[in-house]
């Protein structure tokens, strides 16, 4: 079981409330997130887009800028080159829409995830170089192709790098750490040492984004308003697909974006919110990392991701609907291909010797390359630890990892660099080439030197507020609004409820897959509580706990005379409306047994 902590950080939440007019439950919620100092807690729960940061403190942002507006004028011919990823995509489609808009002669290439693999490659520049373009502009990558792009700078090549990713280094005989910058004409990244943008946190689209912001202003270029609105969508998409925190000016993106995405003209973005069924929804930040980015990923990792940039591209409102429908139908494919591959890594993980491994690498040579990080994420949601997928590609292995807080992945990787091929990443989040006779190495050097101990293996919930249910009325649960956009980094506040009986219940769902309980309070107070998780899990901690026909008595209404049926709750509150009508309902996110129990 995971193990419950309460965030106990202190302020005067009264005095907060009422100077913010907001529940005291709100201003401990804003607290726990760290946000102190009024100036903060008005930017958290009020801010603007005037609030966003000076795009002119990114380094090189100004001389880009000057370069590209003399390309322009020139008639020099540009080409973009992102990433098959969400963000990759979503940037190429801002600096596209642009350049564009700045009359410039450019196109997109997005590489292939197979055939051309993460990033600029030599191919890709002698392609560009071939068909007559002068110059390249990387978006969501580059920040590691130093040996590409001097490539490139070789034929005579114009190159200006927009990534966000961690810069190479080399590590020094005193521990110290050199950047290994590449030699671009420009290179915007907030990660290198000597920007002076205050938030390194933005995706690569936020960063294309920021940029176009400065070419526009350094250009005197006209009629802007519009378009930088309309790519705020596109900002946004990514900042959450691309699993951004949700603080700093993210937060304010990605609201404002929502926001831009149920009224875009963007004919592609409309189809694809049709098709999945979101027209008259409320978008949230869940709606873009669970339901239209996986959409917008899966045609990368099956087919190409050329298909979204069409998407996004199209003007044509039938033509829309169809890539749109292709795209959810690649997407409901990768569903059932994810779930084969997770269950095979499952099996290897429990018979195949390396269950107590610190650090997880689970070699699926058979495996779809384009799913080893989706893969790695569920891995690592189930046993909490570091994990590595790897697959068998054209050219030797290729993977994902996926981290927990205390292991940052690149820097452990890097120790080992003379085992890939190719490598980049950031704490939480990595990919690696390698030949196929380093894997074994591979996962025993990274066990070796992992430094990891078994706290950090143990899963914790944060417990905002220890908070009866029966404190719970619909005006705060209106109130808990004021602090979405959830997600990384703004996790859904959740509550707790010590000594919860359980009454009865009902199992709900087209798929017979949701609990709704009737419990009780010690005060006597009756609430209704549903819960979405894993009910095989649920029902067995039941029995083990309350005995072999817990259940039975729990779905036979019996529990009422049950007074062993007692839980301690994480919970947190919704309203349910229904025929427009609202009732309270609690959402049970973790469960423990009461004591004695």
């Amino acid at each position: 079981m995971a193990k419950w902590m309460v965030s106990a950080k202190k302020a005067d939440f009264n005095a907060v409330a009422e100077r913010f007019r907001i529940d005291p439950v709100i201003a401990r919620i804003i607290r726990n997130r760290d946000i102190v100092e009024e100036e903060e807690i008005d930017r958290f729960l009020h801010g603007t887009l005037q609030d966003l940061h000076d795009p002119f403190r990114l380094r090189d942002a100004v001389k880009a800028a000057g370069i590209l507006h003399g390309q322009i004028k020139a008639g020099k011919r540009i080409r973009i080159i992102g990433d098959y990823d969400i963000d990759g995509v979503c940037s190429a489609y801002i600096l596209l829409a642009g350049l564009s808009h700045c009359g410039a002669d450019v196109d997109t290439v997005i590489p292939h995830r197979i055939h051309d693999g993460y990033g600029l490659n030599d191919n890709l520049i002698k392609e560009a170089w071939e068909e007559g373009r002068d110059t390249i502009v990387t978006c969501d990558n580059g920040i590691a192709a130093k040996a590409q792009i001097a490539y490139a700078r070789s034929l005579g090549m114009t190159v200006i790098v927009t990534d966000h990713h961690e810069v190479p280094y080399e590590v020094q005989e005193d521990g110290s750490r050199v950047e290994c910058l590449p030699e671009a004409d420009a290179v915007i990244d907030p990660k290198q040492e000597l920007c002076e943008y205050p938030f390194d946190g933005i995706c690569g689209a936020v960063v294309a984004y920021k940029f176009l912001q400065v070419l526009f202003a350094c250009g005197d270029v006209p009629d802007t308003e519009g378009l930088m609105q309309e790519l705020l969508a596109f900002a946004a998409i990514a900042t959450v697909g691309d699993v951004m925190q949700l603080v700093d000016e993210n937060r304010i993106i990605v609201r404002y974006g929502l926001r831009q995405i149920t009224c875009t003209d963007n004919e592609g973005l409309q189809a694809l919110v049709t098709v999945n069924g979101l027209r008259e929804k409320k978008l949230t930040a869940y709606h873009i990392g669970f339901v239209l980015g996986p959409c917008l990923n899966a045609t990368g990792r099956l087919d190409t991701a050329e298909r979204a940039m069409r998407l996004f591209r199209t003007r044509d409102r039938a033509e829309a609907a169809v890539i749109a429908q292709e795209l959810k139908a690649l997407n409901d494919s990768r569903k059932d291909m994810t779930l084969a591959g997770t269950e095979e890594a499952v099996r290897m993980i429990e018979e195949g010797g390396i269950k107590e491994d610190k650090v997880l690498v689970i070699y699926l040579p058979d495996c779809h390359e384009s799913l080893a990080g989706i893969i790695a994420g569920r891995i690592r949601e189930r046993y909490h630890k570091p994990v590595f997928v790897l697959t068998l590609a054209e050219d030797g292995v290729k993977g994902s990892g996926r981290s927990i807080e205390a292991y940052h992945m690149y820097d452990k990787m890097s120790e080992c660099k003379e085992l890939y091929t190719k490598y980049g990443g950031h704490k939480l989040a990595a990919g690696v080439s390698m030949p196929e006779d380093n894997v074994d190495a591979f996962r025993s050097f990274l066990n070796e030197h992992c430094g990891l101990t078994e706290e950090d293996f143990e899963e914790k919930i944060h417990i905002d507020v220890p908070m009866p249910m029966s404190y719970v009325k619909a005006e705060l649960v209106r109130q808990l609004s004021v602090l979405e956009p959830f997600g990384n980094g703004n996790p859904k506040p959740v509550f707790a409820q010590r000594n919860l009986r359980l009454l009865s219940g009902r199992i709900l769902g087209r798929n017979n897959n949701v609990g709704k309980y009737r419990v009780m309070d010690e005060a006597g107070g009756q609430y209704d509580m549903m819960y979405f998780g894993d009910l095989e899990a649920w029902h067995e901690f039941l029995q083990q706990y309350f005995g072999a026909d817990a259940c039975e008595k729990l779905y036979h209404g019996r529990g009422a005379g049950e007074p062993g049926l007692m839980i301690h709750v994480i919970y947190y509150p919704d309203l349910n409306v229904y025929q427009g009508r609202e009732s309270l309902q609690m959402i049970m996110q973790d469960y423990a047994p009461a004591a004695g129990s």
